[in-house]
């Protein structure tokens, strides 16, 4: 069931909210669409890696003389073809990545530092001669200490992954290295005194695990490097032109010799934004002077890709005995996995941002661990922090007997609150998905025996950046949309829906495109919910750029001024000799010839202003207390959205992102041994849920327009994965009367906590 409140009055839209059929649909059903692995080109090679099957240890000998004499080997690279990057190049504009541990994480230098870290990749002729050839490599390991557990690594006596990483943050800095990164604060106001002023203090500390962003399709890629250096990639990413970024920069290459392809891509979530292969197949290309294609196994993708950080997070939290929020103070310390760069500093700024708190102060630390390196995955950071926050409030409002949904009214950010991170919210509809909560039928309905309900909040920033548009007119009137970003969650639908609006003509007549970084100007990439409001800003300003062009060529057909020209419903329109006239776009284009060529609008910019996004979760659960088994009986999500361009697409967002949550709270884990080493690599031992785990998930949108956009767009694809994690666990204690404060919530955990509460009964 889907339900749409338009909160504040929008103008009616022709397309604007309505529901077409998603353009892509016809090519994926019918297996016509093109994804990574399937470019084939002649003589293309396969590629393969090797890699490491120990979680720390230093390289003593590596010898690839035995492989590289194997016929049909034509190409062996380490990280010796890898080219040095200097200090100063490492970062570009003070911004992530760090080019330096990019590189090292592509292929291992002197040593490993997690099962799975590439140390030589190989190109044969096929899969079996690249086999051989790994197998061919003589290699000899030291193998160190290492450290999977965040809070272990931070221990001074903790083995180090890099003898020379000095913490930032803190002054002075450390006189020793350490596995901590870097140390953020955010703080404002006095803690202290807040405390003092408090009826009511908790203090918990929670855990939670890396997690794995479940999309489809493997890491794939096909390089082609020409004699002259021109370079071609094939390859399913969240944004070719970060692909051609990253390679340029790694490979000491110019840009424009790079030519990247956007393919399919079989989901993302954020552990496609960056690159693992596609440097490798390019270096084994040139090498060869042949197409080199290369695509992860399952395990691979498993052992040696980005999952979500693990992290440890302790909070105190004051409040006056009338449920008022005064005071929060906490350490979150996330996983890094083995080089810097965790979204701890998200996790901080997003934990308690749906609530007013004059004090806080959060510390987050990013730490090392023998683990691969961390990557994006939806609203990255704040899944983990919120879990802790709003289980938090949940025990308040258990222990104040006040209602969980009141408790989060009572303290709720509006129009004008400013974050503790400093950021002023404007036209956002928190208030609102709470105040749909506590209206919804869901919210009243009975519950059973070992049944419980319950509810949390989550706040995601939505971000725009640099975005470019293409509206190019055809000569029978139709129109081509091209921008830059690949389609992960609907963008070629929406990106139509506005040029359709914009232009005044059936969506049908909109052809949505998505061009190579050769045949299009550049655009940020596909993550952080911007692309409907950053690119779709870009498409209305061509198709704007646009209108003007094709009232310039109507004022000459007509030989008036074009500011008598008006633009009416895909029509130029104007009173000629004082007759009513109208030129349709295929009457204009029809006669381009004559009035100056063909015809299109462009448009780059740099979006600004996107809407904050909130949103408010019910979920009902029912726990088997002899095996600890948690059934999701009902779901219903409620989010501010904006203004839902295709609601189709904006519900599936809603209901994705529960369902990611959802498996995030109960089973989902990477499980290491003694060795260090994954024992899950694998759908079939690593749980997620499947459709038989879920009820229908309700949505809720909720449509506070944002006025920075032209339709009122906000990001809604990252809130959707941060309430679940809080609302299940707060539902799981519900309906068991046991609080738990580690994820996963597996039968196992369950049981026991729940057997350790029967024994203390006992007692």
């Amino acid at each position: 069931m889907s339900d749409t409140q338009d909160k504040k009055a929008t103008a009616d839209f022709r397309v604007i909210g309505s529901r077409p059929q998603r353009p892509d649909g016809i090519d994926k059903v019918t297996g016509r669409a093109q994804f990574g692995a399937d470019v084939s080109l002649p003589g293309t090679l396969y590629g393969a890696v090797l890699r490491s099957p120990f979680a720390h240890a230093r390289i003593l000998h590596l010898d690839y003389s035995a492989a590289a004499l194997i016929p049909g080997v034509k190409a062996i690279i380490t990280a010796a073809d890898m080219p040095e990057i200097a200090e100063e190049d490492a970062v570009v504009n003070g911004q992530p990545p760090d080019f330096r541990d990019m590189s090292a994480n592509l292929l291992a230098r002197g040593k490993v530092l997690y099962e799975g870290h590439a140390i030589a990749a190989i190109a044969a002729v096929d899969e079996q001669t690249a086999r051989l050839a790994l197998d061919a490599i003589e290699i000899e390991y030291a193998v160190l200490p290492h450290v999977v557990d965040v809070q272990k690594a931070m221990e001074p006596d903790a083995p180090l992954l890099h003898e020379h990483l000095i913490t930032k943050g803190i002054q002075p800095p450390p006189g020793k290295p350490s596995n901590i990164a870097s140390r953020y604060e955010q703080s404002v106001g006095d803690v202290e005194s807040g405390f003092a002023g408090a009826d009511v203090i908790l203090n918990e500390e929670f855990t939670t695990q890396p997690v794995h962003q479940g999309y489809i399709e493997p890491h794939a890629c096909l390089a082609r490097v020409a004699a002259d250096g021109q370079t071609e990639i094939w390859c399913s990413s969240q944004g070719h032109f970060m692909v051609r970024g990253y390679c340029a920069r790694l490979l000491a290459m110019d840009a424009a010799d790079i030519r990247v392809y956007p393919m399919e891509i079989g989901g993302g979530f954020g552990g496609k934004t960056t690159v693992y292969l596609e440097p490798l197949a390019v270096l084994l290309s040139r090498k060869s002077g042949r197409p080199v294609r290369m695509q992860m196994s399952r395990a691979d993708v498993f052992r040696a890709t980005g999952p979500a950080s693990g992290a440890y997070i302790s909070l105190k939290l004051g409040a006056r005995n009338d449920g008022t929020l005064v005071a929060v103070q906490g350490i979150l310390c996330y996983q890094a996995g083995a080089f810097p760069g965790s979204p701890v500093r998200l996790g901080c700024m997003t934990a308690f941002a749906p609530y007013q708190i004059p004090h806080v102060r959060l510390i987050g630390y990013d730490v090392v661990v023998n683990r691969p390196k961390s990557a994006a995955y939806r609203a990255p950071g704040a899944p983990m922090a919120s879990f802790a926050a709003e289980t938090l409030l949940d025990m308040l409002a258990q222990k104040l007997d006040m209602d969980p949904l009141a408790l989060r009214l009572k303290n709720a950010v509006r129009d004008g609150s400013r974050t503790a991170y400093g950021a002023t919210l404007k036209n956002i509809g928190y208030v609102d998905t709470l105040e749909a909560a506590v209206n919804h039928p869901h919210y009243r309905a009975p519950l059973g025996e070992n049944q419980g309900r319950g509810v949390a909040s989550g706040y995601w920033f939505n971000i725009g950046g640099p975005s470019s548009a293409a509206v190019n007119l055809n000569e029978d009137g139709t129109v081509n949309v091209t921008t830059a970003n690949p389609d992960i969650g609907g963008s070629r639908a929406s990106m139509a829906m506005m040029a359709a609006e914009v232009l005044g003509i059936d969506v049908s007549h909109v052809r949505p495109l998505i061009g190579d970084t050769s045949s299009v100007a550049y655009s940020d990439l596909t993550g952080g919910s911007r692309v409907t409001f950053a690119v779709g800003m870009a498409v209305v300003q061509a198709a704007q750029n646009l209108i003007a062009e094709l009232k310039k060529r109507a004022a000459l057909i007509w030989d008036v001024s074009q500011d008598e020209i008006q633009w009416c419903d895909g029509r130029a329109c104007a009173t000629v000799n004082g007759k009513h006239c109208t030129l349709s776009m295929r009457e204009i284009a029809g006669r381009w010839a004559q009035t100056g060529g063909p015809l299109a609008g462009l448009a780059t910019l740099n979006a600004q202003g996107a809407g904050p996004g909130f949103g408010t979760h019910i979920c009902d659960v029912e726990v088997d207390p002899e095996t600890g088994k948690v059934t999701v009986l009902r779901y219903t999500v409620i989010q501010d959205v904006g203004k839902a361009i295709h609601p189709d697409y904006v519900e599936g967002q809603l209901q994705g992102g529960a369902a990611q949550g959802i498996g995030w709270a109960l089973n989902e884990a990477y499980y290491y041994d003694e060795n260090g080493c994954l024992q899950n690599p694998g759908f079939l031992d690593y749980r997620m849920p499947v459709a038989s785990d879920l009820p229908m998930i309700d949505t809720v949108l909720i449509e506070v327009p944002n006025p920075r956009h032209p339709f009122g767009v906000k990001g809604v694809g990252e809130v959707p994965i941060v309430p679940p994690l809080g609302a299940v666990g707060n539902a799981v204690c519900r309906a068991t009367g046991v609080r738990l404060f580690d994820l996963p919530m597996n039968p196992p955990a369950i049981h026991r906590a729940v057997k350790r509460a029967r024994m203390r009964r006992r007692q």
